[in-house]
């Protein structure tokens, strides 16, 4: 089955609403390491709207399971990724009017800066992800620069009927059996919930779903640690 790794960026943005120390994103990261999460996600924005600097480095020494940064490939988030060396960056396109990432990484028309920042990364032993949208090209030209991919699954979530679902799943299944064939790790996220990630978790070659928050906010219902557990029985 694949792994999960849980986003909790929305913890954080729930403390920033009122500038406090309530709910604490590290103390929810622990919560989803108990519960079974195979890995913990937060997103460094360039805007600092929810996950702040002070949070990745505390994650960095708390965790016991994988951190994966998401990030931007912005020279000033880039130094900081570099000084924190976590187990993972996924590199994600960044808009500063975005309620959410929107797309995925064009890799073509921005090769030569994102293959000078997977290198400048790879140097301090952090592996390198790229969210990308499921397309053959952006593929091709992902494996040249780095060894994981994240699909987006936007297309898929936000599709409004059975038939355009389906659509969306068969090119996520063909995606994902295309990178594996060039060499690539395949995750995916974006919009995954508890009522359409299971068609996607079983995904042949399909290695970790990266959900944040479907996960939160069920976790205003039953708790974070009962939330990632219906998840993950979800992957199973």
């Amino acid at each position: 089955m694949p792994l999960l790794g849980v986003n909790i960026d929305h913890v954080a943005t729930v403390r920033q609403a009122r500038r406090g120390a309530e709910p604490d994103p590290v103390a929810a990261a622990l919560l989803c390491e108990k519960a079974g999460a195979h890995s913990v996600v937060a997103h460094l924005r360039e805007d600092r709207r929810h996950i702040q600097d002070k949070d990745i480095f505390r994650l960095r020494e708390a965790l016991k399971i994988r951190f994966n940064l998401e990030m931007s490939a912005a020279s000033a988030i880039v130094r900081i990724a570099c000084r924190l060396r976590p187990d993972q960056v996924t590199l994600v396109p960044e808009h500063r009017q975005e309620l959410t990432t929107e797309g995925g990484l064009d890799v073509i028309r921005n090769f030569k800066k994102l293959a000078a920042v997977c290198s400048q990364l790879q140097g301090r032993g952090i592996e390198v992800s790229l969210f990308i949208d499921p397309v053959k090209s952006q593929l091709d030209r992902s494996r040249q620069i780095a060894s994981v991919v994240e699909l987006h699954t936007g297309r898929y979530a936000d599709a409004k009927s059975a038939a355009g679902r389906k659509r969306e799943l068969k090119i996520l299944r063909e995606m994902t059996a295309y990178g594996q064939n060039l060499g690539l790790t395949v995750n995916a996220g974006h919009g995954l919930k508890y009522n359409n990630t299971r068609p996607v978790a079983l995904i042949p070659g399909m290695h970790e779903l990266n959900i944040g928050h479907s996960i939160v906010s069920r976790a205003l219902s039953v708790g974070i640690k009962q939330a990632v557990r219906e998840m993950i029985g979800i992957i199973k």
